[in-house]
């Protein structure tokens, strides 16, 4: 397996990146210690949005119960007209994800479950449905329609959905394995969750009351997160994912997630607990063989230091990266890091790897 990784450290002051279901920061244990953690699926969708902020036309996919309005548009522009754009809209959307019947009681056109389709797919379902709609066909000509026009759309404008994949439970040929692989970013120390008691002054309030408007609390963790981030460089050339792209346009979807990969920081609580920082270090690797393999042993003792945590931190995961290598044979074909190294510098040097 041909792999890029990124090995990252960073450090968030007062902040909750990541909420469960009662609003707190998520936590796990680790190595008998508690730790501040922010989900991969958190990690993953701050990354997806700042790629397409990057590069729209290579990350153009939606992920949406949406779907049912936009193909029905497109079908319109195919000349199929009001209502059976709709309607074959609305087959399409429950054979891929199933209709929302609740929602649709409300005047809503919605499926029960996230899809996830690029422009080039809804128009290539489109125009492949525009012809067969002609000849009046039934559910299961639409259904078979619908899989092979998804399959035969080139994923030009999807860099998204090969990278982070989609799962389609009605037609397991329509799921695509992400070529994106994530770990859930843990503090590299034993971090616990405070409590923030805030209160409100009511503006309105005469001078001769006291008090507060309205009271509460939340809770906030401040770490340094080892977050781990690669990609399958083989899996990204198949013909299923990015084959259809030119080198040079899948050089530019790897840069671009390169970037998003190392800069993307979520926005839980933006405004009032504004925690964005950059890395304090970087490693980038690349493998011409192997399997994917994280570093957070390093950290299995959580570090301690009253000095701060990020040096400590770093010397820990170079220490740990170097006994691996040793100890089994691992021998990557470029090692890179940050601040060493800038960071046009080190994608660029990463990227000219790329097939």
């Amino acid at each position: 397996m041909k792999l890029i990784e990124l090995h990252i450290l960073q450090s968030f002051p007062v902040s909750c990146l990541n909420r469960d279901d009662v609003g707190a920061p998520k936590t796990a244990t680790f190595g008998g210690s508690s730790r501040a953690r922010i989900s991969s699926q958190c990690l993953k969708r701050a990354i997806r949005e700042l790629a397409q902020d990057m590069s729209p036309k290579l990350f153009a996919g939606n992920r949406s119960r949406l779907i049912i309005t936009p193909l029905a548009d497109a079908l319109k522009k195919h000349s199929v007209t009001e209502p059976k754009a709709t309607d074959i809209a609305k087959q399409v959307g429950d054979y891929l994800a199933t209709t929302d019947e609740a929602a649709a009681k409300k005047g809503e056109l919605k499926v029960k479950t996230l899809m996830f389709l690029s422009p080039a797919e809804v128009e290539a379902l489109a125009k492949v449905l525009a012809e067969i709609v002609k000849k009046d066909p039934k559910a299961k000509d639409l259904e078979k329609a619908v899989a092979k026009a998804c399959k035969s759309a080139a994923l030009k404008d999807a860099g998204d959905i090969a990278i982070f994949g989609r799962m389609v439970a009605s037609d397991h040929s329509l799921t695509l394995e992400g070529a994106g692989l994530f770990s859930h970013a843990l503090s590299t120390h034993r971090a616990d969750n405070d409590i923030d008691f805030f209160s409100a002054v009511d503006d309105l309030q005469t001078a001769d009351e006291s008090g507060a408007g309205m009271t509460g609390t939340l809770e906030f963790t401040s770490a340094t997160y080892y977050r781990y981030a690669a990609m399958n460089l083989g899996l990204l050339a198949d013909a299923a994912h990015l084959g259809a792209l030119t080198p040079a346009e899948r050089k530019e979807v790897v840069g671009t997630f390169l970037r998003a990969a190392i800069l993307a920081v979520p926005g839980a609580r933006k405004n009032s607990m504004n925690a964005n920082t950059l890395p304090g270090y970087v490693l980038g690797l690349v493998k011409d063989k192997g399997q994917p393999l994280q570093l957070v042993n390093a950290f299995e003792r959580p570090v301690s230091s009253k000095n701060g945590l990020i040096d400590e931190s770093i010397a820990k995961l170079k220490e740990h990266h170097e006994q691996l290598k040793k100890t089994w044979g691992i021998k990557p074909v470029l090692e890179k890091s940050i601040p060493e190294t800038d960071l046009d510098t080190f994608c660029k040097e990463i990227v000219a790897h790329v097939g």
